[in-house]
């Protein structure tokens, strides 16, 4: 009786023991799993190939399922396409057998056949559709159409811009230096993603807030760094003060033609001595009929005096018109 008592005891503890594992460590090791979701390799992403990058980075955990469409589509174009093209589809295949050769990269062949009745990227959302699987492509179109139809769409070149440096070189940016650099001369600040920027040659700048321009940048498997320089400030150019004074003004058309026209000859001039007694004869004359007027005016006009008044002085009238009779006469 005790060593039945004893087995079962020791049945029951150990039927306790599997239960508490069960409980226990089963829960813990599925946190965290989740189905693998295959992708769909677009024709463009191969011919492409920076899908080699970015599977061998590790950052893709799923299956990369190749339709057999899609190799055929490359095998088309390597053959009948122009020189270019077959090049391009060439190197697609080439980036095909890379992938495969990757260790930590799980690629499958999809027998979907050979060709696609209608068309490779109406075969790629219909099988997407099928498998629920997300589409790997760099195509616009096929991108805007896979999410209308609510599929998952991974775009490299949305990737490649989201991993493209915030700044370059060349823009000019306000950053605050907070230390030294590892020379003297430099200064260290940080932008906001947390990108170390060594300013050269600002180390009197240290805990200001100064304009940089962006001179290089370095990736390196630590991170990015980027390197800059101190913008100066542009002094303005002082203004010589020209002098006042009135613009020349342009010549008048009128002068312009006397300029061009010659002068006529001037004649040769009379001796002074003509000039002067014809000048004089000339006011004599007129200065003669002048005095003689006057004088007929005078005498209408002035009555005739009495005898009594004849012995009286002549007046200036009565001489200037004798002096003028009396110059007549001779």
């Amino acid at each position: 009786m005790e060593t039945i008592q004893l087995l079962l005891v020791v049945t029951c503890l150990a039927i306790l023991a599997e239960v508490t594992y069960l409980v226990v460590k089963l829960p813990r090791q599925n946190i965290g799993k989740k189905q693998s979701r295959p992708i769909l390799v677009d024709t463009s992403v191969l011919i492409d190939g920076r899908i080699i990058a970015v599977a061998a980075s590790g950052f893709i955990g799923d299956t990369l399922v190749i339709p057999r469409s899609v190799i055929g589509e490359l095998q088309f174009l390597a053959d009948n396409a122009d020189h270019e093209k077959r090049a391009r589809a060439r190197h697609g295949l080439d980036v095909v057998s890379e992938l495969q050769a990757m260790p930590s990269v799980t690629v499958e062949i999809l027998q979907d056949g050979s060709k696609a009745e209608e068309g490779v990227d109406e075969r790629l959302l219909t099988l997407a559709k099928k498998h629920g699987a997300a589409v790997c492509t760099i195509d616009y179109n096929l991108n805007k159409v896979a999410v209308v139809e609510g599929i998952t769409v991974l775009n490299v070149n949305e990737l490649a811009q989201s991993l493209r440096m915030a700044y370059l070189p060349g823009e000019k940016i306000l950053l605050e230096l907070v230390q030294k650099g590892q020379d003297s001369h430099q200064a260290v600040g940080y932008l906001p993603d947390g990108t170390m920027v060594v300013v050269e040659h600002a180390n009197k700048n240290i805990g200001q807030t100064v304009e940089i321009e962006f001179i290089r940048s370095l990736q390196t498997a630590a991170g990015k760094m980027m390197f800059a320089k101190r913008v100066e400030a542009k002094q303005q150019p002082q203004k010589v003060q020209k002098p006042i004074g009135k613009k020349p003004q342009p010549l008048r058309k009128e002068q312009k033609v006397q300029e061009e026209t010659p002068k006529a000859p001037v004649e040769p001039k009379e001796p002074v001595a003509a000039v002067t007694a014809v000048y004089h004869s000339d006011s004599r004359d007129q200065h003669t009929a002048k005095r003689r007027q006057s004088a007929s005016k005078s005498k209408q006009q002035t009555p005739r005096q009495p005898k009594q008044n004849a012995r009286r002085p002549r007046s200036s009238a009565d001489r200037e018109a004798a002096l003028i009779d009396l110059v007549d006469k001779m």
